[in-house]
């Protein structure tokens, strides 16, 4: 077994089909397809079933796969970590970050991080940690930023919790129930969700219920922040988000917040990351510019 098998697999599960995957690697067909056969052969059993129209991982090429991925993010991360460390600052850094940690550390944090590296490519997912702890696992997204929706720690990753935050209710300016001081007036309305958790209603509902309200409606579920507000400036959707959207320029622009006396929590924004892989000095740097953005939110909180 050698490292180019890994490549090879990885490439074939990413495109899914032996075809594609040898135009990527930029190697003949057959070879490829040679290649597979021998390590099938060597492994005792197949990685991929054939079908029509490309391949499909065998349970035991899933495992495989996941494990081959974390090898070549370890290779990768080694070979850049020797590159920055002799003062090359090249490479790549993956982070994954919720919308609210979009808000609140990003922009502070990008111009330092861009100064400091300027030839590392950035790469930056909008997302939740659910769609992304499996990427987080094999090392191919250095650390995510944002709630961690409910779910079960996993032991080879590592939590840090940021900051405690809460919830704001926001709608597009001018909407008739802008001046609302309480949620017992936004009852009946209709709501749009970014939900983190696979329950939608869930997070929502508990706020309400807590007020002893009837749970809201749930007209919209996005996992965008384009499409929450596209929603909320073209109707009279409701939407209850982390409070860093009412700082958010664009937002104050076209949207308002609905000032109600009931206190609205959210969950905590956290770190997670591989416990056991170090982070890159690039990656490293910008955690801390991250961590030094936090610093300065909780001195000028009230």
């Amino acid at each position: 077994m050698k490292l180019h098998h890994f490549e090879e697999v990885v490439a074939i599960a990413e495109r899914g089909s032996v075809r594609a995957a040898s135009r990527h690697l930029r190697m003949a067909q057959p070879a490829l397809t040679r290649s597979l056969a021998l390590l099938e052969r060597e492994l005792g059993a197949p990685l991929f079933e054939r079908r029509a129209r490309g391949v499909v991982a065998t349970p035991f090429g899933q495992a495989f796969i996941a494990r081959a991925r974390s090898i070549l993010s370890e290779i990768r991360r080694t070979r850049e970590e020797m590159e920055q460390l002799r003062g090359a600052g090249t490479g790549t850094v993956t982070v994954g970050l919720s919308i609210a940690a979009h808000l609140a550390l990003l922009p502070s944090s990008l111009r330092l991080f861009r100064a400091r590296y300027p030839n590392i490519k950035l790469h930056i997912i909008e997302g939740f940690y659910p769609t992304l702890e499996t990427r987080l696992r094999d090392g191919s997204v250095d650390f995510y930023i944002g709630p961690e929706g409910g779910a079960q720690a996993v032991p080879e990753l590592s939590r840090e919790v940021l900051f405690q935050n809460r919830r704001v209710v926001l709608c597009r300016a001018g909407h008739p129930l802008a001046g609302a001081t309480s949620l017992r007036e936004l009852v009946g309305q209709d709501w749009v969700t970014t939900s983190i958790t696979a329950d939608e209603t869930a997070e929502i509902d508990t706020l309400f219920v807590r007020h002893d309200l009837p749970a809201p409606h749930l007209a919209v579920r996005s996992q965008s922040a384009l499409t929450l507000l596209t929603c909320l400036a073209n109707s009279d959707l409701l939407a209850m988000v982390p409070s860093q959207w009412q700082d958010f320029e664009t937002v104050g622009q076209a949207m308002t917040t609905i000032d109600v006396v009931e206190q609205l929590t959210a969950p905590a924004l956290v770190v997670v990351r591989r416990a056991d892989l170090p982070l890159t000095p690039a990656a490293l740097h910008l955690l801390d510019l991250m961590r030094r953005a936090r610093s300065r939110l909780a001195e000028g909180a009230p």
